[in-house]
């Protein structure tokens, strides 16, 4: 990173430190990918982040100039991204899901799944004519899918499993920040292993589907984050696999299952190939996640 001071000294504005971060990171060959998807949007976040100011700051007062200790706080962070290679959300500890902000670090994924959009439209069509008393969010991390499904869902209680007691450490203290006490639980559970024999109107999963060759070349951003949350065998599915075949006697009738599988989507198809999932398409981008029901997985694995 070029941090010369007869360059640093001619960096004055908010807007300067952005344009010229971003210039740094593309120079750097940084990956994103972890709540961003180029560099400018990078470089904005963690500006703002040292600046102690908000995301969505007017943009006439990115023209407003930085005092010397400012710049220097601002600098030593994007140094940061660089060197460690470690995604913006775990130098800021902060990661946005559903328009809901959540605390991320180390031990857990940053929010990115698709299954967002699901979410913010209640799961429809498919929960329409369901009342959704429970929500079981499996492999939770820091809980955002599930804490999202409980504000999607604001009768509803949410349970909250992980194999990690440091990732459910990450979702309880997120079910603390909003507020969620009440209605949203955590439980440590090797997927359905020690959960009790409660039915759910909805299972949703953002499991570890990350093959062997996919692991092998993955970018440094990812290899920052857990790989209990991400690796699953030489095909991706050492814990979809599980999850179809549990999910049956943990949904009541009317209830769906939604998995994110990524792109172990044709290792899933081929080692199912009869089974009707159905693979549900994103407006803002993403794949790999189908939806099934109760009565199909019936007939599949219980019959």
């Amino acid at each position: 990173m070029k941090t010369e001071d007869s360059v640093i000294d001619e960096l004055f504005t908010i807007q300067d430190l952005i344009r010229w971060g971003a210039s740094q990171f593309v120079e750097s060959g940084l990956y994103f990918g972890h709540g961003t998807d180029n560099a400018l949007d990078e470089a904005a976040w963690l500006v703002l982040h040292a600046l102690s100011m908000p995301m969505d700051l007017a943009a006439n007062y990115r023209l407003c100039r930085v005092v010397k200790s400012e710049r220097e706080a601002v600098l030593a962070l994007l140094k940061r991204r660089i060197e460690t290679r470690a995604p913006a959300a775990y130098l800021t500890g902060k990661a946005w899901f559903c328009g809901l902000e959540f605390q991320v670090n180390p031990s857990v994924l940053v929010p990115r799944s698709p299954i967002a959009e699901l979410v913010e439209s209640g799961f429809a069509p498919w929960l329409d004519n369901v009342e959704v008393r429970r929500v079981l969010d499996l492999c939770t991390g820091s809980g955002c899918i599930g804490i999202a499904c409980a504000h999607a869902f604001s009768d509803a209680e949410i349970d909250l499993t992980d194999i990690s007691t440091t990732a459910l450490g990450v979702a309880e203290s997120n079910i603390q920040q909003h507020q969620l006490q009440h209605r949203v639980t955590s439980i440590q559970s090797n997927v359905f292993d020690d959960l009790e024999t409660t039915r759910y109107q909805l299972i949703v999963s953002n499991p570890p589907y990350v093959d062997a060759q996919d692991m092998a070349n993955l970018a440094d951003e990812y290899r920052a984050e857990p790989r209990l949350g991400l690796e699953a065998g030489e095909d991706g599915l050492s814990i979809v696999h599980r999850i179809l075949t549990g999910a049956a006697e943990r949904l009541t009738d009317d209830g769906v299952l939604v998995v994110e599988v990524g792109n172990s989507e044709a290792a899933l198809i081929g080692a199912y190939p009869d089974f009707p999932f159905i693979w549900l398409e994103f407006e803002r981008g993403g794949q790999g996640v189908f939806l099934t029901t109760k009565s199909d997985l019936d007939q599949h694995f219980l019959a």
